[in-house]
């Protein structure tokens, strides 16, 4: 058949466009396709800067005379010069729903698939696998040409309802899962695979390699899942209560938009064709927009209960037993749940890593500043984690620390063994005296607090021009505009709330780890949201926002048993955001409200200033529900000194 070639550009949410659409015949390659647009620079760490080594972490050790030192792991040569994709390969789950994947493999000199069984390494994709291979604005990661041409074979799939696959959507439904692990399976008994397979992917495509590996599929070796989640209400869809409006309709319209650019294969197989784009639109109108609108009146999809457990990876985590490796941000949208998920693993004793960069979505995603931890590019990494798992070669894994995160205020790069490790100890700075909106300050101490109060007024465009926007929109308005100055000093969002600062430092303050404010506030309406930020003040006035964490005050029900804590103090609260645990509180009555701050790694350094700033909205972020919209447009008093404890606790080492 003659062979075509299609060409079509589509506008979509995240601003991707489409590369070439290949035709369902192999098209050899020469060389890798176009590499992704670069992701803005993270902050480049300082020259005299070098990795520091936890006590507890074994360095490399200082070679006896006579004996020779540990080599340091190199990545190994392309064995092929050229690679080849059939498109649009069919496979057929139990409910005969066909998915359809796309097979690159190493090619020889005549440009057909090298003969012979190889790893696979597959990557399960809602948005569209046309779209990732022309670079997928960077959601697609390291170019997936690099390992084939050093022998694995390369399977991206659609999800059941997108991209060129059948069936209607349900994103990290059951059903999903469920075609997840036959995917794996049917890789592994194909007559190019030689049983062994291993997953890549970022977001989505790393969630939905936890839920592969949960299922516990034969033949999956070894995972390397970046920027994916744990929980997915408590991460993204309703921080503290109120519901995402930044990220979650940008990612619903992303997945419905490429969703309907119709498949290559339609012209030669319009009978194949046309019924995915009508699944595919009867997913948009039956899943997708229902979800969102019955989220912003108030109704199930606005609390968190067995919709959201079945789409958390953290409820099967458990069942995960494959290696794997992690790359989360400091900056992501899955801040909070990517450390989670390394946590659990490695409770579990599963061979677990984690990179924690300085990083947003589509940054952390991209995976192109990964090099700057000191292990290697991302490509070599995988290259290095599958190669010791898959083909049996010596990775000497045991030079990469089981976590190695930034920095934040030194630029270093820290290597430890565990999320909270031994030398970390709580230690809480108590809210004191009053602060007043427009810039005077309260105090933050360690001795014994003054009474007084702030009150924080409800102006919905806090957070319009910060960090936290560039955070919750995956990243795109930095991708944009990578040099606002907002992104980088929060001194002017500070003024529409209040703050609470500590002298300047004698002595620096180094913390890991999650963080909670507790904050004992009233209200007239009994409800209203704390967007809280903490944050570095430098000498000279710039306000570096670190973290974050929101609350809504109805929502204050505290599940002690699911709550962690640090030498017996609340450090990471653990909220049930049901229907029947929430309570507004009695007109001006006080009460503490534990708002979770989502994990980190900082030092503020001598000299500088602690802050914690409280505001009422954090846009474009979050948005309350219409039924408690007029409860969430009231000031909100913060109470402070001996008889309300209003605090920040922090893991310090």
């Amino acid at each position: 058949m003659t062979v075509l070639v299609r060409r079509a550009a589509a506008s979509v949410a995240a601003g991707l466009v489409l590369a070439v659409l290949a035709p369902t015949a192999p098209v050899a390659a020469a060389g890798p396709p176009a590499a992704a647009p670069a992701a803005p620079a993270a902050p480049a760490a300082p020259a005299a800067s070098s990795p520091s080594v936890d006590i507890a972490t074994k360095p490399t050790p200082t070679p006896t005379p006579g004996k020779p030192a540990k080599k340091p792991w190199k990545p190994r040569p392309a064995t092929y010069a050229k690679t080849v994709t059939t498109r649009d390969v069919a496979i057929t789950m139990d409910d005969g729903v066909v998915l359809r994947g796309d097979l690159q493999r190493p090619a020889g000199p005549d440009g057909k698939p090298v003969s012979g069984r190889l790893p696979v390494l597959v990557t399960i994709t809602a948005y569209n696998k046309t779209v990732l291979s022309g670079g997928g604005a960077g959601l697609a990661g390291p170019d997936p040409a690099y390992l084939v041409r050093r022998g694995y074979a390369q399977l991206t799939v659609d999800a059941r309802g997108t991209g060129s696959s059948r069936g209607t959507w349900a994103a990290f439904s059951a059903r999903e899962g469920k075609d997840a692990g036959a995917v794996i399976e049917w890789a592994a008994r194909q007559p190019w695979s030689n049983g062994k397979v291993g997953m890549t992917g970022a977001s989505y495509m790393g969630i939905s390699q936890l839920f592969a590996a949960a299922r516990q599929p034969k033949g999956l070796k070894a995972i390397f899942p970046q920027v994916p989640a744990a929980d997915v209400y408590r991460d993204v869809v309703a921080s503290g209560g109120q519901i995402d409006v930044g990220f979650i309709p940008l990612w619903l319209g992303l997945v419905t938009a490429t969703g309907l650019i119709p498949p290559a294969y339609g012209a030669q197989e319009p009978a194949a064709g046309f019924p995915v784009l009508t699944d595919h639109l009867q997913g948009a109108l039956g899943f997708t927009l229902p979800l969102m609108t019955q989220a912003l009146l108030g109704g199930e999809p606005a609390y968190d209960g067995p919709f959201y457990r079945e789409r958390s990876p953290i409820e099967v985590l458990d069942k995960v037993r494959v290696p794997t490796f992690l790359v989360g941000g400091e900056f992501d949208l899955f801040q909070r749940g990517t450390p989670l998920v390394f946590e659990r693993l490695q409770r579990n004793k599963v061979p677990t890593k984690l990179i924690f960069g300085p990083w947003d979505h589509l940054q952390g995603s991209s995976g192109a500043q990964v090099g700057r931890a000191g292990y290697g590019s991302l490509a070599e990494l995988q290259l290095r984690w599958f190669d010791h798992y898959l083909l049996g070669r010596k990775g000497r894994l045991g030079q990469i620390a089981p976590l190695t995160y930034y920095e934040q205020g030194s630029g270093r790069w820290v290597r430890k063994r565990k999320w909270l490790a031994r030398d970390l100890a709580a230690r809480s700075y108590r809210l004191s005296g009053s602060a007043a909106v427009g810039g005077r300050a309260g105090a933050l101490t360690l001795g014994r607090p003054a009474t007084g109060k702030a009150i924080v007024p409800p102006v919905p465009v806090t957070g319009l021009c910060t960090r936290s926007a560039n955070q919750w929109t995956a990243g795109l308005p930095a991708a944009i505009l990578p040099d606002l100055p907002c992104f980088r000093d929060n001194r002017l969002n500070d003024l529409g709330g209040v703050t609470f600062d500590t002298p300047r430092l004698t002595k620096r303050v180094r913390f890991q780890g999650q963080l909670n404010a507790r904050l004992y506030v009233s209200t007239p309406s009994g409800d209203g949201m704390l967007s809280v930020a903490v944050e570095d003040v430098a000498p000279d006035g710039t306000v570096t926002r670190i973290t974050g964490g929101w609350q809504t005050i109805a929502h204050r029900a505290l599940d002690t048993r699911r709550s962690r804590y640090l030498d017996g103090r609340l450090l990471q609260p653990y909220h049930p955001f049901t229907k029947a645990a929430k309570k507004r509180l009695p007109s001006g009555q006080v009460a503490p409200v534990d708002v979770e701050i989502f994990p980190t790694g900082a030092v503020v350094r001598k000299g500088h200033r602690l802050r914690i700033s409280v505001q009422a909205f954090d846009v474009p972020h979050l948005l309350s529900t219409v039924p408690d919209l007029l409860g969430h447009l009231v000031p909100v008093t913060v109470h402070t000194g001996p008889s309300y404890p209003s605090e920040l606790t922090l893991a310090v080492r």
